[in-house]
């Protein structure tokens, strides 16, 4: 069993492989090809788009049952308390090991992390999203650890901007893994990201590395996943960061 990130960064062999799927159909293929974790999202709903919690509990019990975490996302949501807290409770209900959450920056930010943090969305963990082409504040990492949540994620917005590293040098990205890392969280990298990617991005020694469209026919992301394209991420990252990349922890 491939084990599921912690509070302990360090303590992880990196990067774990989290494939995004619409359908426990995909999840199947993403896990035998050799994906690490399995994130539920609806690629047509928005860059956090979110799937039907019917489908989302299909993808999580084929993620359990392969023995391997799944994550889902609550949607593309405007930052309010009483929205949001509805939106990962019914999502946390559907026996997924994260739930994943996308913030902006502003006021009302702190507010929903503070609120979110008061309340038990056990056995789901919670996950921040920052976005690299919406001017994110990495001071809501420390937010985010105050509240109690496993990691943070950064990612992309505007899908048609192209892959994260091209719209945050690798400086930033550094700073980002350095600063979640040092307040308890792990760290992922996702957005648009390319095969070509996956070597320098390794570098950086993120948790996690997230695909979606490069998993997929022509590399877009909303066409079904091809498995002949799992597999080649799944090699790449095992050549680029080692073949213990996908255990441990």
């Amino acid at each position: 069993m491939t084990s599921a990130p912690g509070r302990s960064p360090a303590s992880l062999v990196r990067p774990l492989m989290l494939a995004s799927v619409t359908t426990a159909a995909e999840a199947r293929v993403c896990l035998a090809a050799g994906a690490d974790i399995v994130d539920a999202k609806d690629p047509l709903s928005g860059s956090l788009g979110a799937l039907p919690v019917e489908i989302v509990r299909e993808i999580a019990a084929v993620a359990a049952a392969g023995g391997r975490p799944v994550s889902a996302t609550i949607g593309d949501l405007a930052c309010e308390p009483e929205l949001i807290g509805l939106a990962v409770t019914e999502m946390a209900a559907t026996g997924v090991d994260y739930v994943k959450i996308g913030f902006l920056p502003g006021s009302e930010t702190r507010i929903v992390i503070a609120d979110l943090g008061r309340s038990d969305f056990r056995p789901s963990r919670l996950v921040g999203v920052l976005f690299a082409d919406l001017d994110p504040d990495f001071a809501l990492i420390g937010a985010l650890a105050e509240a109690g949540f496993a990691g943070v994620l950064i990612d992309t917005s505007d899908k048609s901007a192209g892959p994260l590293p091209g719209l945050m040098e690798p400086v930033g990205l550094a700073e980002f893994i350095a600063l979640a890392h040092r307040a308890g969280l792990f760290a992922g990298l996702a957005g648009s990201l390319r095969i070509d990617d996956i070597d320098a991005l390794c570098r950086l020694r993120p948790d996690i590395l997230g695909f979606r469209g490069a998993l997929c026919l022509d590399s877009r992301r909303t066409f079904a996943i091809d498995e002949t394209s799992v597999q080649r991420i799944r090699a790449r990252l095992d050549v680029a960061c080692g073949t213990t990349a996908r255990a441990a922890g």
